[in-house]
């Protein structure tokens, strides 16, 4: 019986090739969610930059149509 439980415990010792399976099907997944995540974060960036202006572009505006304004 002693026989027996080591030689199912080294069995289970070894990862094989199931485990490399798991191990770079996860790889191959975190490259797909990253690749995701970097495109979500550029949108974000680049519709923050365009709000930016948004709000810049008035204050401009104003500050040199009341330059323009005469009495």
């Amino acid at each position: 019986m002693h026989v027996l439980a080591a030689s199912s415990a080294s069995l289970w010792a070894q990862p094989g090739t199931l485990g490399f399976l798991v191990v770079f099907g996860m790889g191959v997944v975190l490259v797909f969610v990253f690749r995701s995540m970097s495109k979500h974060l550029r949108k974000v960036r680049e519709a923050a930059e365009f709000e930016a202006q948004q709000q810049a572009d008035p204050a401009e505006q104003s500050a040199s149509s009341g330059a323009d304004r005469r009495p």
